[in-house]
């Protein structure tokens, strides 16, 4: 009888396949080209490449084509075709000073070092439905030739810099012999470590992250920051040579980073004795543009820091489980499969209960 079961559930699931690639195709029209994907959804992109933690933007638009544009799932693919591919070398730490910046943005001070750079963002468009899209023509258009919205190709100096000259910033403490945690092939142990924290973020669901960043912000958490810095831009990535043991270019990557300025803290030094205020610092890095994870990501990298969780967005294990892509959609995917067995048993409990209920019932003497 389970051989029956399983012979009919494999034709099942192939048919079921099937009818998925009908689903994608069946209006017919040109297939869409994994390079107008690539090119024409790049946020949508952008956003499968974080969550899969996979920097390839061909990857990720191939997976979106095949998952008929579900970025979760398509993350799914992304992050599984990863575990495949093997690890030849390790990068350096690379320095977001370097950045190749086309956004530069910060809400805490006005005039910053070579100005505020908007770069591509709809955040000061109306929300009105384009409706001239639905037929375009052409979609060549020509980048604007404006001085003042232009990238920023060579170091500049960051806003919490000015800040930690200022005596107003906390420096983090290197530990230079600690070996960053990697959290693909370490398991998740409690309390995690900043660097395995941060990892976790910047894989976690979009949705997610923002959510729990959104509501430490209405008073479920004790962090309400000031963005120091909105950066995007492409970071090159460095390694060191193995013969001539020097740094070496070998691409870059587009990153968006933020830095946050949180409430501030009391520190002792220990030489004189003398009590000082600083600010803390909120991070937050994910690939691709997405200043709405990275800022999110950022209050909620402080919201963990908290020694002493007085709410659900600073307790490390609610949130770093909570929003991972792979673990979340697992677990509410399996209430799909058959669970004949366990609501056969719920059954019978629940019609054991109601046959004593009636027997106590009966059996008892009217008053």
């Amino acid at each position: 009888m389970s051989y029956v079961g399983v012979k009919g559930g494999k034709d099942a699931i192939l048919n079921a396949e099937q009818l998925v690639e009908y689903y994608r195709c069946r209006k017919g029209g040109r297939p869409l080209a994994v390079d107008q994907i690539q090119n024409q959804m790049r946020l949508l992109v952008d956003k499968v490449m974080s969550e899969g933690s996979l920097y390839s933007p061909e990857i990720a638009a191939i997976a979106l084509k095949q998952t008929e544009g579900d970025p979760m799932e398509a993350a799914y693919l992304v992050r599984a075709f990863r575990s495949t591919v093997s690890r030849t070398c390790f990068s350096v730490p690379a320095k977001s000073e370097e950045m190749f910046c086309i956004r530069r943005i910060s809400s805490s001070f006005q005039d910053i070092p070579w100005g505020q750079v908007l770069g591509p963002s709809r955040d000061y468009a109306q929300r009105l439905i384009r409706f001239d899209l639905k037929d375009e023509a052409h979609l060549a258009v020509d980048p604007p030739r404006t001085d003042d919205n232009a990238p920023l190709d060579e170091p500049v100096e960051k806003v919490v810099a000015y800040l930690r000259r200022q005596g107003l910033m906390e420096t983090p403490v290197k530990d230079h012999d600690q070996v960053p945690y990697d959290i693909t092939r370490q398991p998740m142990a409690f309390p995690m470590d900043r660097s395995a924290r941060l990892q976790r973020l910047t894989r976690g669901e979009d949705g997610a992250v923002l959510a729990l960043g959104y509501a430490s912000l209405r008073g479920w958490g004790s962090v309400h920051p000031t963005l120091a810095e909105v950066r995007v831009g492409y970071l090159p990535v460095k390694i060191r040579h193995p013969y001539w043991r020097t740094e070496v270019v070998i691409g870059s990557v587009m990153v968006t980073e933020v830095e946050a300025i949180c409430s501030f803290k009391k520190v002792e030094d220990p030489q004189s004795g003398t009590e000082r205020y600083l600010f803390t610092l909120g991070y937050g890095m994910v690939f691709g543009h997405n200043d709405r994870k990275a800022i999110a990501m950022s209050i909620l990298d402080r919201a963990l820091c908290a020694d002493q969780p007085t709410s659900p967005v600073e307790d490390q294990e609610f949130v770093l489980f909570h929003i991972d892509n792979m673990e979340s959609q697992g677990f509410i995917s399996h209430l799909k499969l058959p669970h004949y067995v366990s609501f056969q048993s719920a059954l019978d409990r629940i019609r054991s209960i109601r046959d004593k209920s009636n027997n106590t019932r009966a059996n008892t003497p009217a008053s």
